[in-house]
């Protein structure tokens, strides 16, 4: 159990986020939308407000991205979602994948697309989405998947900005969270 929390107020609602240390000098804000449903349907709302209205999907990575994919596709009044998921399944066919370096993943892991939503974004408005975007480790393959596949990336978006990405004036977010010393 945590002993230092960060009052998080974002599109109406309040939160309480653990403070987690993820090395011996840094700790971060535990965000987490996966089952919040009220949350994560107010900041799709929001967020919808501040998307390029030429979006044509919305291309997030698995997991925690899904359900805010999800929500944001609705709100613009898309019938589809695309996801990038971490490995080549097995149902996929003519399958692309990049490497993906994350602050909350440890090692290197993989961002892939099926043949079929590759054909789906070729030559589209793709506007890549995640929970939150820190050191952009995320978006950069989200970026490098989404150009190998043909379509064209006209916004990052994400609910929340950590640490010196709420400085950055080329994503689209809601709030910006700190990053917060080790005790």
């Amino acid at each position: 159990m945590a002993d230092r929390y960060y009052t998080l107020h974002i599109a109406g609602c309040t939160r309480n986020l653990p403070i987690l240390n993820v090395t011996d000098k840094l700790a971060i804000a535990g965000f987490v939308m996966l089952g919040d449903v009220e949350l994560t349907d107010a900041c799709a709302r929001e967020l919808a407000k501040k998307v390029p209205p030429e979006t044509d999907y919305v291309l997030t990575a698995e997991t925690k991205g899904i359900p805010l994919a999800e929500e944001l596709a609705r709100a613009l009044g898309m019938d589809r979602y695309i996801v990038a998921r971490k490995s080549v399944k097995a149902y996929m066919e003519n399958a692309l994948w990049v490497d993906d370096v994350s602050i909350t993943t440890k090692g290197t892991q993989k961002l892939c697309l099926d043949g079929t939503d590759i054909e789906r974004i070729k030559g589209k408005n793709v506007l890549l989405l995640d929970d939150v975007i820190s050191t952009g480790g995320s978006m950069k393959a989200l970026v490098e998947l989404t150009e190998k596949a043909g379509g064209k990336v006209i916004g990052q978006a994400c609910v929340l900005a950590e640490g010196d990405a709420a400085k950055r004036d080329d994503i689209i977010f809601l709030e910006p969270l700190p990053l917060f010393d080790v005790e």
